[in-house]
């Protein structure tokens, strides 16, 4: 493949600019889609132009540039132009290459836009081309995300002489595919994602290369599911076991985490390793069908481990499993950096005194040897980072593996950040949780507010107060942590008030989370960092300052924290702001409690790239699809990696090889998903 640097214009500097964007040859420069196009086909008169808009004009010189210096540094270019309906000054700054471009009498093509100058409209440092000479006026003209010292006219330029020096590109797609699906095939897709020539052609090119793009993605994805189930490990055979923990359990459980621990047991019995992910809001029992999952595996002879962000909810899990495994022989360890006699503690984890082990990230730590693992659980996966969690399942010999969250993700995003699992979803909460009450209120409401919160705090209950910010900043009028605190310790003198934030340490944040689950803290101001924490079943009220800075995702996790024992929850937002798309996601917590209800709303009004960090999955950006918008194009991309992978698609060997082949660069061996 030819080098980016043999383009006209393209020296070391800007090769070194397109570098970064990881465009190193002349083939990497046409997979740059534009963001957008800007239609310039039509051509307004200078009387009907509106001030404001940007307009094209095809008009005559009147009178040539004029120079004139207003102050040092600004220099202003001035022409009169006219047409049939009026004239108007053409106004450009700085620009000294315009001397002697125009002639009197001359007939030009200008873009730009029309403002007013007193009452006089004036057209601002338009771009201009002369009649039969234009590449950026009278047609649709291709808008480029920018970096360094690139200009859309640069770039549009450089991807003219790309499409010309590379001609005709051979099709990688089937045909069978291509007319099948109604997808435009290489060429007239390359030209028209670039300058079409009209809109309707470019809708067509696009979908082309996002269906490409998410094609290759799933192939890619189910080639590294297909490639899991090459992997071999001894199956549980003793799974009736399950019965017994399920029947020794002081609840009964939902219908939904029945289905889950049934999927769980169907996936241990084959000789494949299990690779599940455990979707479910807050609350809604995950925990007890992971230690389900456990007994079953301890049962068949092998250690289970769970690994948790944080120390507070790891000590958690481990009186959790006590409770739950109180009345069988197993021996349950705790694993963190403040474990005691943890020499003595590591010695029985690797002769296999311990068949349960809870912990941080000190579980996957190089000094740990398990006995004989065979099932992690990873919990609030999206806490670690890819590595880590590939590193505690290098811990066992192809453990059978469970990753839990309580963020649920909307399906058309699952199939992309999780495209290599099996998905279980606990879609029911256990009976006698009550749904907390939202609210969403401005300050007319504080004082109501605030002595709403002391009556509760009064009865005996806890509350939160959360914040945007920690410390006051001076450019930003928003609640902070510190100053919430002082204030309310001033409202409540005889209430005991604690603060957390992320720039505490961890075992300061564990000290204060451990102070409020004992009940020596009535109240804590927090930031988001309780978002993913402790089960304090005896805080019932939620006051989240400047709501309108949160996602939707996160609101409903934070409320996720309050109602967590038997008597009534509230969560009330303070939300300053009347922007309607704002208003639309208060009215959506406040009317929903469906995480996977919430999530899609949160999906439709920020998009794929803030809802959740993708990166952190491991998997490469997006250049073309969208994957909320393009969710029917997902959903067919779905559809035809399932039948080119289960041979339902009549393709010749050649043609698949191909396919795999662009679907192995789609994800490159250095990422490891989840």
């Amino acid at each position: 493949m030819e080098s980016i640097k043999t383009l006209h214009g393209v020296g070391p500097e800007r090769a070194k600019v397109f570098e970064k964007k990881g465009i190193k040859t002349v083939n990497d420069l046409l997979y740059y889609f534009p963001r957008t196009h800007e239609d310039r086909t039509h051509f307004t008169d200078i009387k009907e132009s509106v001030v404001g808009e940007f307009v094209c004009f095809s008009v005559t010189v009147y009178s040539p540039i004029r120079e004139s210096r207003i102050r040092k540094n600004l220099t202003l270019y001035q022409m009169t132009v006219f047409d049939e309906s009026g004239s108007m000054n053409v106004v450009w700054y700085n620009n000294r290459f315009l001397k002697g471009a125009f002639l009197t009498g001359e007939n030009v093509l200008l873009f730009g836009k029309v403002t007013l100058s007193g009452s006089k409209k004036v057209l601002q440092n338009p771009i201009y081309e002369k009649p039969k000479k234009q590449h950026f006026i009278g047609r649709i003209v291709p808008i480029y995300p920018l970096s360094g010292n690139l200009s859309q006219k640069i770039i549009a330029t450089l991807m003219e002489e790309a499409l010309e020096k590379v001609g005709t590109i051979s099709e990688y797609m089937p045909k069978t595919i291509l007319q099948k699906y109604g997808i435009a095939d290489i060429n007239f897709a390359m030209k028209n994602i670039h300058f079409p020539s009209k809109i309707e052609d470019y809708n067509f090119a696009r979908k082309r290369f996002v269906f490409e793009e998410l094609l290759f993605l799933r192939l890619a994805l189910l080639s590294r599911r297909e490639s899991n189930t090459k992997k071999e490990r001894m199956p549980f055979e003793n799974i009736d076991c399950v019965k017994s923990f399920i029947d020794s359990l002081p609840f009964s459980l939902t219908n939904a985490q029945k289905r889950v621990v049934d999927e769980i047991m169907e996936d241990v019995k084959k000789r494949v390793p299990m690779n599940r992910l455990i979707e479910g809001d807050v609350g809604s029992g995950k925990t007890v069908v992971a230690a389900a999952a456990m007994y079953v595996a301890v049962k068949n002879g092998y250690q289970s481990v769970i690994m948790a962000p944080t120390e507070i909810l790891a000590n958690q899990h481990f009186e959790t499993f006590n409770k739950l495994f109180e009345n069988t022989d197993l021996k349950i360890a705790l694993l963190t950096k403040s474990t005691k006699n943890k020499q003595k503690v590591l010695e029985q984890i690797k002769n296999g005194e311990y068949q349960i082990i809870v912990g941080t990230n000190a579980v996957i730590q190089d000094k740990v040897l398990y006995n004989n693992l065979g099932l992690t659980i990873t919990d609030e996966q999206h806490r670690f980072g890819v590595s880590q969690r590939a590193k505690l399942n290098e811990k066992g010999d192809n453990p059978n593996t469970i990753i839990m969250t309580a963020t649920p993700i909307p399906r058309t995003l699952s199939l992309i950040l999780y495209g290599d699992l099996d998905i279980s979803i606990i879609d029911e909460l256990p009976p006698g949780r009550k749904p907390a009450q939202t609210f969403a209120v401005d300050e007319k409401m504080r004082k109501r507010v605030y002595a709403f919160l002391e009556k509760n705090v009064k009865a005996g209950m806890q509350g939160y107060v959360v914040c945007p910010l920690i410390e006051e900043s001076e450019t930003e009028d928003l609640a902070n942590a510190e100053s919430v605190c002082k204030t309310l310790k001033n409202l409540f003198p005889n209430f005991n008030i604690g603060l957390i934030h992320g720039k505490m340490k961890a075992d300061e944040k564990d000290t204060v989370m451990q102070e409020f689950l004992d009940k020596n803290i009535d109240i804590l101001v927090s930031t988001t960092v309780i978002e993913v924490g402790v089960n304090v079943p005896n805080s019932n009220i939620m006051i989240i300052e400047n709501a309108e800075r949160f996602g939707l995702a996160t609101l409903h996790q934070l409320r996720g924290r309050v109602g967590r024992g038997c008597e009534q929850s509230y969560c009330i937002m303070f939300c300053n702001s009347d922007n309607e798309i704002t208003k639309k996601r208060m009215e959506t917590l406040c009317k929903s409690n469906d995480g996977f209800y919430i999530s899609e709303e949160d999906l439709k009004l920020r998009g794929p790239g803030d809802f959740f960090g993708t990166r952190q999955h491991g998997l490469p950006e997006m250049k073309i699809a969208n994957l909320f918008s393009d969710r029917d194009i997902l959903a067919l991309a779905d559809k035809v990696a399932e039948d080119i992978a289960t041979k339902k698609e009549n393709l010749t060997l050649e043609e698949e090889k191909i396919l795999f082949g662009y679907a192995e660069k789609a994800i490159p061996d250095s990422i490891i998903l989840n």
